[in-house]
């Protein structure tokens, strides 16, 4: 692997070197292994993920060293630089018409896509949904029997290499038109209710307490949140800023299915 890594990171930094089929078969051979879940753009250690800028490199060099073509599956036609994923049944994993998952995604056995989407780079876990026309950008990380609810669109973060993708942890359910992009952490188990806007630099507020917690760039596990407003002053007078509010935790005495009930009866949050 450190070969193959090596091989990589030279390439990016001098892409005549795409001319030598050492160099182009690392790309292909980087790919493949994406494609079987051997490697993988971000992972968790101890609690903390780690980017491996020099996978999201080699997602960057393939899209170099590939030719367009015209891809045809039954009545559809798609002309592109990236196949289709191949061998679903054999991998356990169910897409449903005119679902997509493209070569270089790995999603685990149990997972469902709905006619949604899943780009080069991401990864989805077993028992997770992808439900109708729910988007899974590049590099995104899904984790297990986590929802994506129908519209939702989870960011792709490619550039720079070394820039986080987004991350939805285990057991998270993520409501109908939820957007989250820019490498935005959603922890475990957390509820994020419909139309929730989370970008880098949006203002997640705990206002579960006597005084309000400001979060950026992370939902903490198992936080109920929905979509809110707040005042901020303009030269031109005083406006509603979106943000998003922390309402709640989901009850921990209660398994994952009915806690989720409970969370939408204490807290009316839309899905």
């Amino acid at each position: 692997m450190d070969d193959l890594r090596a091989k990589i990171e030279e390439a990016f930094e001098d892409r005549a070197k795409l001319e030598d089929g050492e160099y182009t078969r690392a790309v292909e051979e980087a790919i493949a292994k994406l494609d079987r879940g051997e490697l993988r753009v971000a992972e968790s250690f101890g609690g903390s993920w780690t980017t491996h800028a020099w996978v999201k490199q080699a997602i960057l060099l393939y899209f170099a060293i590939r030719k367009m073509e015209t891809l045809e599956v039954g009545p559809f036609e798609f002309h592109d630089k990236i196949p289709l994923k191949k061998n679903l049944a054999a991998a356990g994993v169910r897409v449903v018409p005119p679902g997509v998952v493209r070569y270089g995604a790995f999603v685990e056995r149990g997972a469902i896509v709905m006619p949604g989407y899943v780009n080069i780079g991401a990864r989805v876990g077993a028992g997770t949904m992808v439900d109708t026309w729910a988007t899974v950008g590049s590099c995104a990380q899904i984790g297990r029997d986590v929802h994506l609810s129908g519209g939702v669109g989870i960011g792709g973060v490619l550039e720079p290499p070394a820039a986080s993708p987004v991350i939805i942890e285990d057991g998270a359910f993520v409501g109908s038109r939820v957007v989250v992009v820019e490498g935005v952490h959603v922890g475990a188990e957390a509820v994020l209710g419909a139309g929730v806007v989370l970008t880098s630099s949006t203002a997640i507020l705990d206002v579960s307490g006597p005084t309000v917690v400001e979060h950026r760039g992370s939902v903490p596990p198992r936080s109920v949140v929905i979509p809110g407003m707040r005042t901020k002053k303009f030269p031109a007078g005083e406006y509603g800023v979106p943000c998003a509010l922390i309402i709640g935790q989901r009850t921990v005495s209660t398994d994952r299915k009915l806690s989720l009930n409970q969370a939408l009866r204490d807290f009316a949050v839309a899905v």
